[in-house]
């Protein structure tokens, strides 16, 4: 398990997580709200255990904004209340100890990772190439 360490844009927020050999890779999601909430095509994230994300600086001031995915059941997204990089998702259909980590927000993780997998190919824009194994929407579990 190797720690990755993470920060918002201003600096505001910090953080790291750890990430097993097979995590150290970027799921890439095309779904409408990623492209909403990124203002892109898709973000950069990996599902990991919540207890593997440590908050070491701003944790107090981080907000949460909630939406409502596929499922029905409420996404909640954390983010630097200062210049809005998402340090987090939890998407409650999840259980409470799985998040969805920002992986391009990670220092090494940015220039070091590979697309792992893409989620929500159906979103995907038609002139973007396939870079990686796609779900039509999730992965089957």
């Amino acid at each position: 398990m190797t720690t990755y360490n993470g920060k918002c844009h201003c600096g505001q927020t910090e953080w790291n997580v750890k990430l097993e050999k097979e995590q150290q890779g970027h799921i890439l999601c095309h779904c409408d709200t990623c492209k909403y909430l990124s203002g892109s095509t898709f973000t950069l994230n990996q599902i990991i255990p919540k207890a593997n994300l440590k908050i070491t600086k701003g944790e107090s001031d981080l907000k949460k904004y909630t939406y409502y995915g596929d499922s029905g059941k409420a996404v909640n997204c954390y983010y630097c209340p200062n210049c809005t990089s998402h340090v987090y998702h939890h998407q409650l259909v999840m259980g409470d100890d799985t998040i969805i980590a920002r992986t391009g927000l990670l220092e090494k993780g940015i220039k070091e990772f590979k697309p792992a997998a893409e989620i929500y190919g159906k979103a995907r824009l038609p002139w973007e190439k396939e870079v990686a194994e796609t779900f039509e929407t999730l992965p089957p579990s």
